[in-house]
């Protein structure tokens, strides 16, 4: 029996998809793998609503392929060993630094910086890396991510946030939105993940948290449409139960659906069933997310 295909970006990959696959690889050996990536995407347009690829997510399902001997991929060029884990930076920035106690009111005001700068990019990572328990990952398609900042008399970062691509299934989820098979795919372009939220472990400030949330998802709204072109609908994010009971997301009115059930993004044989669920808090971002979302257009 021949192996069931992988899906891309949640959708089936057919069998006429794949013949262009396997012919775009033989023809284009000497290519690099994210080339190739590239040209698949170019060819079936996998694009993004802002017109721009998706060759991440294309790299990983010619692996996937490879792994099933349905093509052969050229070989890895020289450069940072498949499987590596990103460096994280260690500075003096990323340090325990003195207690920071006190009321919101005189922390503000409270902002976000979106990281875009290589000093910002470094900082961020090593912030995750070394004080969220999950730590540094880099973010499955596309992504924002944001420095949180207290000016009071100066400067200060009190943690970090980052939005991304949302789960292509959550049973809970997709059951509270209420849509079919059809919208699911067509608008879960719709929906992002705040799959990192960082308050620094040295902050102890009341309420900060929920502001930050608050702050956070009206300034991804225009950020996203300008990034990716097209305005998020519905956030989603998860919790993790044995750490935390999600309190801040509950004051900042996000709508608790349920249990995962512990697969995972990558779990496509179903081999980790209940491992590890996690709590799915979702949050509109428009009137009637929900109606939309299940919705025609």
């Amino acid at each position: 029996m021949p192996p069931s295909l992988p899906t891309f970006c949640g959708a089936p990959l057919s069998g006429a998809e794949l013949e262009l696959i396997q012919a775009c690889v033989a023809r284009f050996r000497h290519l690099s793998r994210t080339e190739l990536a590239a040209t698949v995407c170019e060819w079936l347009g996998w694009e993004r609503p802002n017109g721009r690829l998706k060759t991440r997510e294309c790299r990983d399902l010619l692996q996937a392929l490879e792994a099933l001997e349905l093509l052969e991929l050229p070989a890895l060029r020289a450069g940072r060993p498949r499987g590596a884990a990103t460096t994280l930076p260690r500075s003096a920035h990323g340090e325990a630094k003195a207690p920071v106690s006190a009321p919101l009111r005189s922390l503000q005001p409270i902002g976000l910086i979106r990281v875009e700068q290589p000093a910002e990019h470094a900082l961020w990572r090593e912030l995750m890396g070394r004080h969220h328990y999950l730590g540094h990952r880099t973010a499955y398609g596309a992504s924002l991510r944001y420095l949180i900042a207290a000016s009071a008399g100066r400067e200060r970062i009190l943690g970090a946030v980052q939005f991304s691509s949302p789960a292509w299934r959550m049973r809970a989820r997709d059951a509270w939105i209420g849509w079919n098979e059809a919208t699911r795919k067509r608008n879960l372009p719709r929906l992002i993940n705040n799959s990192r939220f960082l308050i620094l472990p040295w902050v102890r400030v009341p309420h900060l948290a929920s502001h930050v949330l608050a702050l956070a998802l009206r300034r991804v709204l225009a950020d996203w449409e300008a990034c990716y072109g097209l305005r998020p609908w519905l956030s989603e994010t998860l919790v993790d139960p044995q750490r935390f009971s999600g309190v801040c997301y509950r004051a900042a009115n996000w709508i608790d659906v349920g249990l995962t059930t512990g697969r995972g993004r990558q779990d496509r044989h179903h081999s980790r069933h209940n491992a590890a669920p996690k709590r799915i808090f979702l949050y509109p971002l428009r009137a009637h997310a929900q109606q939309a979302l299940a919705s025609a257009p």
